[in-house]
């Protein structure tokens, strides 16, 4: 592929990793690094009464990430547990904020326990499926008895803020909130990739990449729920989308990201897919409103396209097996990433395309049983990716025409 397949503005410039030979220095050397605080997190802490965490979550200077919130509400009953172990005075983990200015902070950690102890003051939790304290069940904060409705008030939540003068220059705040986020691990709980980007590299790629997986077309192809009526209109997410994997840990959302990043893959050095990942969405975060538009509209037609000429199947792999040819059970990005880069290119043709489309299926089929070793996930190298898109692109091609 070519600059000359991008919208004008689309292209960005990737640097190239420098290697340093981190181990040609002296312990003298060292010394002074780590005396000059060379990579140092600089940090306070706090203590935050629980009455006042209601005020916190609700203020502006707490930002806090509703889309992580919405895939990743806890339940009733583990707000209840975290109640309980207020109640019994048991230790719980600091939440963690970076300050992103005077008196502002961003929410890093602890978002499920700041919106848990805001839901109990504000009578939004019934404790239910307590264990140490089962009497309490079905109670909630103003029902309390007034001796337990007061050891609570006594209790505190604990933070650890990272400052401001941590990081030399934006890009450096960057590297470092990365550095810290992935190593606090969210509580112990392992992040995907794409859940540490949404966390960390907000912008407004990335909110277009949220809208955009939920977009029917994609939750059919990869067995994800499809947004709900009520939905659609705004409100509550389906319930059955928060018990998918791929919805729960953002798999949906790094592959709407997937296809903006793979039209300029092959243009950059070859190396680790998630650091070109996280380096594509920092940069396209800055891409002007029209030229998201212009990628948002190419999204919605390639991706609606590929559905109704393939339906459910449409990134399933047909390969070989000992009893023979069969279809793989479930979506590849090996598909995924060739087929929807060769069908953005064909996407005026679709009503021919479509009136082609079981004949088409059989030349697809043909093409996999003459070219499968292409599609083998050992291969993943740059040529081997480029000869993938050409692959599908001579199929498109001849119907196209």
């Amino acid at each position: 592929m070519t600059s000359d397949s991008l919208f004008q503005g689309e292209l960005l410039i990737f640097g190239k990793a420098v290697q340093t030979n981190r181990f040609a220095q002296s312990d003298e050397e060292l010394n002074s690094k780590y005396s000059a605080g060379a990579v140092r997190i600089v940090t306070e802490q706090a203590r935050y009464p629980l009455p006042q965490v209601p005020q916190m979550v609700a203020s502006d200077d707490y930002r806090l990430d509703p889309e992580f919130q919405r895939r990743h509400r806890w339940d009733d009953e583990k707000k209840s547990r975290l109640i309980e172990s207020f109640i019994m005075n048991v230790p719980i983990p600091p939440i963690f904020l970076y300050e992103v200015g005077y008196a502002k902070y961003e929410v890093m950690d602890g978002l499920q326990r700041l919106t848990a102890i805001a839901d109990f003051y504000g009578e939004r939790l019934v404790l239910t499926g307590l264990e140490e304290w089962s009497e309490l069940n079905g109670r909630t904060y103003k029902t309390l008895p007034d001796a337990v409705r007061r050891g609570v008030d006594r209790r505190y939540l604990s933070s650890v803020v990272l400052l401001q003068e941590t990081a030399s220059n934006p890009a450096e705040a960057q590297r470092l909130k990365q550095l810290v986020f992935e190593r606090i691990n969210s509580g112990g709980v392992s992040l995907s990739h794409q859940e540490s980007r949404n966390a960390i590299f907000d912008g407004p790629m990335n909110r277009l990449c949220l809208q955009l997986s939920r977009t029917p077309a994609l939750c059919e192809t990869w067995g994800i729920p499809s947004p709900t009526a009520d939905e659609a209109a705004g409100g509550e997410i389906n319930p059955l989308a928060r018990q998918n994997e791929f919805f729960r840990q953002m798999t949906d959302v790094e592959l709407v990201l997937r296809f903006f990043a793979y039209r300029q893959r092959l243009q950059n050095q070859e190396g680790s897919l998630k650091v070109f990942l996280d380096e594509y969405l920092q940069k396209a975060n800055l891409l002007t409103d029209e030229t998201l538009d212009q990628l948002k509209e190419l999204f919605v037609e390639t991706i609606n396209l590929a559905e109704a000429l393939f339906g459910e199947k449409a990134f399933y792999l047909w390969r070989k097996r000992v009893t023979g040819w069969g279809w793989y059970r479930r979506p590849t990005t090996s598909v995924y990433d060739p087929m929807m880069f060769a069908l953005s290119r064909f996407r005026f043709a679709r009503a021919l395309l479509i009136s082609r489309k079981d004949a088409l299926q059989d030349a697809i089929r043909e093409m996999y049983e003459r070219d499968y070793a292409q599609f083998e996930g050992r291969y993943t190298n740059r040529e081997n990716l480029r000869r993938r898109n050409e692959l599908f692109v001579e199929v498109f091609e001849k119907f196209a025409a």
